[in-house]
Protein backbone atom coordinates (compact mmCIF):
# COMPACT_ATOMS: atom_id res chain seq x y z
CA UNK A 1 0.00 0.00 0.00
CA UNK A 2 1.57 3.39 -0.76
CA UNK A 3 0.98 6.08 1.92
CA UNK A 4 1.09 9.92 0.87
CA UNK A 5 3.40 11.24 3.77
CA UNK A 6 4.82 13.45 1.86
CA UNK A 7 2.66 15.70 -1.29
CA UNK A 8 4.33 18.49 -3.85
CA UNK A 9 2.57 20.39 -5.79
CA UNK A 10 3.54 23.02 -8.62
CA UNK A 11 3.05 26.51 -8.05
CA UNK A 12 2.72 28.16 -11.30
CA UNK A 13 2.25 31.96 -11.09
CA UNK A 14 -1.39 31.71 -13.36
CA UNK A 15 -4.72 32.56 -12.67
CA UNK A 16 -5.16 28.47 -11.25
CA UNK A 17 -2.32 28.82 -8.93
CA UNK A 18 -4.79 29.89 -5.40
CA UNK A 19 -7.20 26.74 -6.21
CA UNK A 20 -4.30 23.94 -7.00
CA UNK A 21 -2.78 25.31 -3.64
CA UNK A 22 -5.95 24.42 -1.88
CA UNK A 23 -6.40 21.59 -3.42
CA UNK A 24 -2.91 20.36 -2.41
CA UNK A 25 -3.46 22.00 0.72
CA UNK A 26 -6.54 20.07 1.15
CA UNK A 27 -5.07 16.74 0.00
CA UNK A 28 -1.98 17.04 2.79
CA UNK A 29 -4.83 17.72 5.48
CA UNK A 30 -6.68 14.60 5.44
CA UNK A 31 -3.81 12.49 4.85
CA UNK A 32 -1.50 14.54 7.57
CA UNK A 33 1.37 14.44 5.07
CA UNK A 34 4.38 17.50 4.31
CA UNK A 35 3.43 19.61 1.66
CA UNK A 36 5.95 20.91 -0.68
CA UNK A 37 5.01 23.97 -2.96
CA UNK A 38 7.54 24.15 -5.96
CA UNK A 39 7.97 27.40 -8.11
CA UNK A 40 10.01 26.51 -11.21
CA UNK A 41 11.94 30.03 -11.30
CA UNK A 42 13.99 32.52 -8.70
CA UNK A 43 12.84 33.39 -6.32
CA UNK A 44 11.65 36.79 -4.09
CA UNK A 45 10.04 38.62 -1.37
CA UNK A 46 6.72 39.33 -3.17
CA UNK A 47 6.33 35.64 -4.85
CA UNK A 48 7.09 33.91 -1.15
CA UNK A 49 4.68 36.43 0.29
CA UNK A 50 1.61 35.75 -2.23
CA UNK A 51 2.61 32.19 -1.57
CA UNK A 52 1.89 32.14 2.24
CA UNK A 53 -0.90 34.24 1.73
CA UNK A 54 -2.63 31.68 0.07
CA UNK A 55 -1.88 28.85 2.64
CA UNK A 56 -3.23 31.42 5.00
CA UNK A 57 -6.48 32.30 3.43
CA UNK A 58 -6.96 28.05 3.58
CA UNK A 59 -5.37 28.16 7.27
CA UNK A 60 -3.30 24.94 6.39
CA UNK A 61 -1.51 24.12 9.69
CA UNK A 62 0.37 21.37 8.46
CA UNK A 63 4.49 21.13 8.06
CA UNK A 64 4.86 23.25 4.61
CA UNK A 65 8.26 24.00 2.78
CA UNK A 66 8.58 26.58 -0.25
CA UNK A 67 10.91 25.27 -2.78
CA UNK A 68 12.15 27.85 -5.68
CA UNK A 69 14.04 26.21 -8.48
CA UNK A 70 15.49 27.60 -11.65
CA UNK A 71 15.34 25.30 -15.17
CA UNK A 72 12.81 22.87 -16.80
CA UNK A 73 9.59 22.05 -15.31
CA UNK A 74 9.98 18.27 -16.08
CA UNK A 75 13.30 17.68 -14.95
CA UNK A 76 13.19 20.61 -11.91
CA UNK A 77 9.59 18.41 -10.53
CA UNK A 78 11.73 15.09 -11.14
CA UNK A 79 14.82 15.94 -9.45
CA UNK A 80 12.75 17.28 -6.56
CA UNK A 81 10.53 14.58 -6.12
CA UNK A 82 13.42 11.81 -6.01
CA UNK A 83 15.79 14.02 -3.84
CA UNK A 84 12.50 14.82 -0.82
CA UNK A 85 11.53 10.88 -1.63
CA UNK A 86 7.63 12.41 -2.40
CA UNK A 87 4.71 9.63 -2.11
CA UNK A 88 1.89 12.10 -4.21
CA UNK A 89 2.79 14.80 -7.16
CA UNK A 90 -0.43 16.71 -7.49
CA UNK A 91 -0.99 18.20 -11.22
CA UNK A 92 -3.90 20.23 -11.79
CA UNK A 93 -5.49 21.02 -15.08
CA UNK A 94 -8.12 23.28 -16.45
CA UNK A 95 -10.33 21.65 -19.29
CA UNK A 96 -10.33 24.83 -21.69
CA UNK A 97 -9.89 23.32 -25.31
CA UNK A 98 -6.50 23.49 -26.92
CA UNK A 99 -4.71 24.85 -23.10
CA UNK A 100 -5.31 21.61 -21.82
CA UNK A 101 -4.42 19.13 -23.91
CA UNK A 102 -0.95 21.07 -24.89
CA UNK A 103 -1.02 20.96 -20.82
CA UNK A 104 -1.57 16.97 -20.78
CA UNK A 105 0.31 16.39 -23.59
CA UNK A 106 3.44 18.36 -23.09
CA UNK A 107 3.59 17.54 -19.05
CA UNK A 108 1.57 15.60 -17.09
CA UNK A 109 2.12 12.67 -19.58
CA UNK A 110 6.05 12.82 -19.39
CA UNK A 111 6.21 13.42 -15.23
CA UNK A 112 3.86 10.75 -14.89
CA UNK A 113 6.33 7.95 -17.19
CA UNK A 114 9.54 9.76 -15.49
CA UNK A 115 8.76 10.49 -11.67
CA UNK A 116 8.58 7.41 -9.26
CA UNK A 117 6.12 8.60 -7.13
CA UNK A 118 2.49 8.19 -7.44
CA UNK A 119 0.84 11.35 -9.46
CA UNK A 120 -2.66 13.13 -8.63
CA UNK A 121 -4.48 14.21 -11.85
CA UNK A 122 -7.09 17.06 -11.04
CA UNK A 123 -9.81 17.89 -13.48
CA UNK A 124 -12.37 19.11 -11.00
CA UNK A 125 -10.66 21.82 -8.97
CA UNK A 126 -12.59 24.50 -7.34
CA UNK A 127 -11.94 26.18 -3.82
CA UNK A 128 -14.32 24.79 -2.17
CA UNK A 129 -14.41 21.15 -0.81
CA UNK A 130 -15.01 18.49 -3.61
CA UNK A 131 -15.93 15.39 -1.39
CA UNK A 132 -15.20 12.04 -3.39
CA UNK A 133 -17.55 9.91 -2.88
CA UNK A 134 -17.46 6.99 -5.32
CA UNK A 135 -13.82 6.09 -6.17
CA UNK A 136 -13.46 3.68 -9.06
CA UNK A 137 -10.31 1.49 -9.16
CA UNK A 138 -8.45 -0.82 -11.89
CA UNK A 139 -8.37 -3.96 -10.67
CA UNK A 140 -7.10 -5.59 -13.83
CA UNK A 141 -4.55 -8.18 -12.83
CA UNK A 142 -1.21 -7.57 -12.42
CA UNK A 143 2.28 -7.43 -10.32
CA UNK A 144 1.03 -4.09 -8.72
CA UNK A 145 -2.88 -5.04 -8.48
CA UNK A 146 -2.98 -5.71 -4.89
CA UNK A 147 -0.66 -2.39 -4.12
CA UNK A 148 -2.86 0.02 -6.14
CA UNK A 149 -5.84 -1.46 -4.86
CA UNK A 150 -4.91 -1.34 -1.64
CA UNK A 151 -3.71 2.24 -1.85
CA UNK A 152 -7.47 2.86 -3.29
CA UNK A 153 -9.01 1.84 0.21
CA UNK A 154 -6.35 3.73 2.00
CA UNK A 155 -6.95 7.19 -0.41
CA UNK A 156 -10.99 6.01 0.17
CA UNK A 157 -10.59 6.21 3.67
CA UNK A 158 -8.32 9.35 3.97
CA UNK A 159 -11.11 11.20 1.75
CA UNK A 160 -13.74 9.93 3.54
CA UNK A 161 -15.07 8.08 0.55
CA UNK A 162 -18.37 6.07 0.62
CA UNK A 163 -17.99 3.39 -2.22
CA UNK A 164 -15.21 2.06 -4.26
CA UNK A 165 -15.67 0.28 -7.40
CA UNK A 166 -13.20 -2.46 -8.10
CA UNK A 167 -13.35 -2.83 -12.48
CA UNK A 168 -12.41 -6.21 -13.87
CA UNK A 169 -11.52 -5.56 -17.25
CA UNK A 170 -11.85 -9.21 -19.09
CA UNK A 171 -10.46 -9.13 -22.27
CA UNK A 172 -13.57 -9.91 -25.58
CA UNK A 173 -11.64 -12.62 -26.75
CA UNK A 174 -13.92 -11.99 -30.05
CA UNK A 175 -16.35 -15.07 -29.55
CA UNK A 176 -18.41 -14.68 -32.45
CA UNK A 177 -22.29 -14.93 -31.79
CA UNK A 178 -25.00 -15.61 -34.62
CA UNK A 179 -27.15 -18.12 -33.17
CA UNK A 180 -28.45 -19.26 -29.51
CA UNK A 181 -25.69 -21.96 -29.81
CA UNK A 182 -22.58 -19.24 -30.08
CA UNK A 183 -24.70 -17.31 -27.23
CA UNK A 184 -25.06 -19.46 -24.94
CA UNK A 185 -21.07 -20.04 -24.74
CA UNK A 186 -20.38 -16.61 -25.07
CA UNK A 187 -22.54 -16.15 -21.53
CA UNK A 188 -20.58 -19.11 -20.04
CA UNK A 189 -16.97 -17.75 -20.83
CA UNK A 190 -18.41 -14.51 -19.49
CA UNK A 191 -19.73 -15.46 -16.60
CA UNK A 192 -16.95 -17.98 -16.07
CA UNK A 193 -14.33 -15.54 -16.31
CA UNK A 194 -15.81 -12.93 -14.13
CA UNK A 195 -15.87 -15.73 -11.06
CA UNK A 196 -12.58 -16.04 -11.38
CA UNK A 197 -12.08 -12.26 -11.05
CA UNK A 198 -14.36 -12.07 -8.27
CA UNK A 199 -12.54 -14.43 -6.46
CA UNK A 200 -8.69 -13.12 -7.11
CA UNK A 201 -10.16 -9.28 -6.06
CA UNK A 202 -11.89 -11.00 -3.09
CA UNK A 203 -8.63 -12.30 -2.12
CA UNK A 204 -7.37 -9.05 -2.43
CA UNK A 205 -10.17 -7.51 -0.37
CA UNK A 206 -9.72 -10.24 2.26
CA UNK A 207 -5.58 -8.96 2.83
CA UNK A 208 -6.36 -5.33 3.21
CA UNK A 209 -6.93 -3.89 7.31
CA UNK A 210 -10.31 -3.65 8.06
CA UNK A 211 -9.57 -0.15 9.59
CA UNK A 212 -9.45 0.74 5.78
CA UNK A 213 -12.60 -0.93 4.38
CA UNK A 214 -15.01 0.60 7.79
CA UNK A 215 -17.97 2.35 6.05
CA UNK A 216 -17.58 1.60 2.45
CA UNK A 217 -19.53 0.33 -0.20
CA UNK A 218 -17.23 -2.16 -2.31
CA UNK A 219 -18.61 -2.92 -5.44
CA UNK A 220 -17.06 -5.60 -7.96
CA UNK A 221 -17.87 -4.94 -11.66
CA UNK A 222 -16.72 -6.99 -14.61
CA UNK A 223 -16.57 -5.30 -18.25
CA UNK A 224 -15.26 -6.36 -21.40
CA UNK A 225 -13.63 -3.96 -23.76
CA UNK A 226 -10.06 -2.86 -23.85
CA UNK A 227 -7.92 -2.18 -20.73
CA UNK A 228 -7.97 1.92 -20.16
CA UNK A 229 -10.69 2.60 -22.53
CA UNK A 230 -13.17 0.56 -20.93
CA UNK A 231 -12.52 1.86 -17.69
CA UNK A 232 -12.04 5.69 -18.79
CA UNK A 233 -15.58 5.17 -19.94
CA UNK A 234 -16.97 3.54 -17.25
CA UNK A 235 -15.62 5.82 -14.99
CA UNK A 236 -17.27 8.80 -16.79
CA UNK A 237 -20.76 6.87 -17.45
CA UNK A 238 -21.04 6.37 -13.45
CA UNK A 239 -19.44 9.79 -12.92
CA UNK A 240 -16.98 8.63 -10.50
CA UNK A 241 -15.20 11.34 -8.30
CA UNK A 242 -11.99 9.62 -8.90
CA UNK A 243 -10.26 7.01 -10.72
CA UNK A 244 -7.33 4.61 -9.79
CA UNK A 245 -5.23 3.46 -12.16
CA UNK A 246 -1.55 1.96 -11.89
CA UNK A 247 1.28 1.03 -13.92
CA UNK A 248 2.27 -1.99 -14.26
CA UNK A 249 5.42 -3.18 -13.66
CA UNK A 250 6.33 -5.96 -16.56
CA UNK A 251 8.20 -4.72 -19.13
CA UNK A 252 7.93 -5.41 -23.29
CA UNK A 253 4.77 -5.22 -25.54
CA UNK A 254 3.03 -5.34 -22.26
CA UNK A 255 4.42 -2.33 -20.61
CA UNK A 256 3.90 -0.64 -24.26
CA UNK A 257 0.17 -1.71 -24.81
CA UNK A 258 -0.71 -0.26 -20.77
CA UNK A 259 1.57 3.24 -21.48
CA UNK A 260 -0.95 3.40 -24.47
CA UNK A 261 -4.06 3.23 -22.75
CA UNK A 262 -2.32 5.41 -20.05
CA UNK A 263 -2.00 8.04 -23.04
CA UNK A 264 -6.19 7.54 -23.58
CA UNK A 265 -6.66 8.13 -19.49
CA UNK A 266 -4.69 11.37 -19.38
CA UNK A 267 -5.97 12.62 -22.75
CA UNK A 268 -9.82 12.21 -21.95
CA UNK A 269 -9.16 12.62 -18.35
CA UNK A 270 -12.79 11.63 -17.60
CA UNK A 271 -12.58 12.51 -13.86
CA UNK A 272 -10.13 13.02 -11.18
CA UNK A 273 -6.86 10.54 -11.70
CA UNK A 274 -4.74 8.38 -9.13
CA UNK A 275 -1.98 7.07 -11.02
CA UNK A 276 -0.37 4.59 -8.41
CA UNK A 277 3.14 3.87 -8.41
Amino acid sequence: MQEFNKILVGAAFSPNLKVNIFQACRFATFFDAKLYVVHIGSSDESKLRQLNEIVKDFNFTGEIEFVFKEGKPIEVLSYICEENQIDLLILGAQQRENIFKHYIGTVAKKLTRKVKCSVLLLRNQSKVEFVKKHIVVNGLESESSENTIATAFYTAKGLSSKKITIVEEIANEGLKVDDDRSLRKATINYERKTHQEDLRIKKIIANISEEYQKGIEVKLQSIFGRSGYAIGHYARVVRADLLVMDIPKKSGIFQKFMMDDLDFILSELPTDVLIVK
